[in-house]
């Protein structure tokens, strides 16, 4: 799972093993915990963000956003 961006305490991974149903997407991970997965077509959440953490999660994401891009067609050959 390589770690694609770290943003304060967040860390933008993405897994190289997927399902093929799944849309692409990142997990969001805070110390150990995998919090929370945006989907990359539309920027959207596909889990809900812990309690208070939504838009800076998504400001970290939004940052990142081509390099995670990249990383996760790279993988996976989308």
């Amino acid at each position: 799972m390589p770690t694609v961006a770290r943003e304060g305490q967040y860390r933008l991974v993405v897994n190289t093993r997927e399902n093929d149903f799944e849309p692409p997407h990142v997990h969001v991970w805070v110390g150990n915990e995998d919090v929370c997965r945006i989907e990359l077509n539309g920027g959207r959440f596909m889990d809900e963000p812990p309690s208070g953490e939504y838009r800076n999660i998504l400001q970290a994401y939004t940052r990142h956003a081509e390099a995670v891009r990249r990383t996760w067609d790279e993988i996976h050959h989308r």
